[in-house]
């Protein structure tokens, strides 16, 4: 049985090392703002989750679990919300382009 969960957490922190080191690539491969905060948010959030879930496995220990989980409520409540705010400020700041938006919220409509 250990060895099952010892296999387990490889298997979780290797994936959750993979979709860190894609949001890493897509950082530097994509052009626009905001296909780089999505390529910052969503796998990297994923990836820390899973990392997570691998210490919790191999460590077996539900104090673990317990200090483990607001780790991973901050990240889910701080990276949309990093995300949000450096688009905002892309946007202000006139570096997003406004031509390849499907909708365009924050126009001015005069």
């Amino acid at each position: 049985m250990d060895a099952a969960l010892d296999i387990a957490a490889l298997v979780l922190v290797l994936l959750g090392a993979f979709l860190c080191l894609t949001a890493a690539i897509g950082l530097l491969r994509f052009r626009d703002v905001p296909s780089r905060l999505h390529a910052a948010t969503k796998p990297q959030v994923l990836g820390v989750m899973l990392v997570a879930a691998a210490i919790a496995l191999s460590m077996r220990s539900w104090t673990v679990v317990v200090a483990l989980i607001p780790v991973v409520l901050i990240q889910l409540a701080t990276a949309p919300l990093n995300a949000h705010m450096v688009g905002r400020q892309a946007y202000r700041n006139g570096t997003v382009d406004e031509a390849t938006l499907v909708v365009d919220e924050l126009a001015d409509r005069s």
